[in-house]
């Protein structure tokens, strides 16, 4: 079984953003020479999200709209948590919206269906953050 491994970093201009990923997954993917397994992409932050789901601009301002009805940024003072940072509200959705995902590899490529693509979520953004690709297979 072969093992790839490979870190990408990502800087959103805002303190919400979303970042379609998939391209830079997909090169890892022919990098690794892997035909035939699994690859796990996982946010190394406990303020980012990675998932899978529709690259539609509208839907994303749907999960925007969601998430702060969920886990209001503001009022700061609304959480126990805040004190040193005010990112209370990053680490709540960070638990919606999950912290990685697996996919299938069939052939060289990633297995999914029509519309599905992986995305990169920030809560707390404006600074430098990793994400871990992971590829194992034949």
């Amino acid at each position: 079984m072969k093992s790839y491994r490979k870190e990408i970093w990502i800087e959103t201009p805002h303190r919400r953003d979303y970042v379609n990923i998939t391209r830079q997954v997909e090169e890892c993917l022919r990098d690794s020479g892997i035909m035939e397994g699994l690859v796990l992409v996982n946010a190394m932050h406990i303020t980012s999200s990675v998932f899978i789901n529709d690259d539609e601009g509208g839907l994303h301002h749907d999960f925007e709209v969601w998430l702060e009805k969920l886990a209001p940024e503001k009022p700061h003072s609304q959480y126990r948590h805040n004190g040193f940072e005010d990112n209370a509200d990053a680490h709540m959705k960070r638990q919606l919206m999950g912290r990685e995902v697996v996919a299938a590899i069939t052939g060289g490529r990633l297995d999914f269906g029509p519309w599905e693509q992986i995305f990169y979520g920030e809560y707390d953004g404006m600074r430098r953050k990793r994400v871990l690709i992971k590829i194992i297979g034949e």
